[in-house]
């Protein structure tokens, strides 16, 4: 049976320390982080939703003068981005759910937005613009083709799934988002399809 989405907590909160040494300092999508900080005021409010154990992604942003609210559904992250970084925000919460009543300046779901089903990555558009400041950058990754690929993760069979190109860009637009960049399997950045998206208004 294949491991179903719900599942996902679970297998983060048993890979916790595996991932966290696998993922270590080395920045993989270094030039996509640099062009959302490159829009940046100083000591901008930005939230990484899917923030692991906050390296190196929340780390980036942290060294170059930025606060961060981190939100992960793994009690095990969050317990060591706070140990990490006890000067910034970490929430154990579910992305689908989050309503922090404020606005960030720029919004970063760098594989984690993928582990939600087709329905809930739909559901997640409004949940960006809600907390998106005017002129707000949006980094996330997908998959091009709606459907659902099943990927292992130290031994533990993981949740991934996509939606279509253009659904992707039809959902940016009808939420207010213009698309900046739009990279398709980037051989510099382990094969990654990244969209970069700007809040209008």
């Amino acid at each position: 049976m294949p491991t179903p989405p719900e599942q996902i907590p679970q297998v983060y909160e048993a890979v916790a320390a595996e991932y966290d040494r696998a993922r270590g300092p080395h920045l993989l999508e270094r030039a996509y982080h640099e062009r959302v900080l490159a829009a940046l005021l100083p000591r901008s409010e930005v939230l990484d939703l899917g923030c692991g154990s906050g390296d190196p992604d929340a780390r980036f942003y942290i060294e170059a003068g930025h606060r961060v609210t981190g939100v992960d559904v793994a009690a095990a992250m969050i317990a060591l981005c706070r140990q990490r970084f006890p000067g910034h925000d970490w929430l154990r919460q579910d992305m689908l759910t989050l309503n922090l009543k404020k606005c960030f300046a720029a919004i970063i779901a760098w594989d984690s937005f993928f582990h939600l089903t087709p329905d809930g990555q739909r559901a997640m558009f409004p949940v960006f613009a809600r907390h998106s400041a005017p002129g707000a950058a949006l980094l996330f990754t997908s998959g091009t083709e709606e459907g659902v690929a099943m990927g292992r993760m130290f031994g533990h069979e993981i949740y991934h799934a996509s939606l279509a190109t253009a659904e992707y860009e039809r959902l940016l637009g009808e939420h207010g988002f213009a698309v900046s960049l739009h990279r398709v399997a980037d051989p510099d950045c382990g094969e990654h399809t990244v969209w970069l998206a700007q809040r209008q208004g």
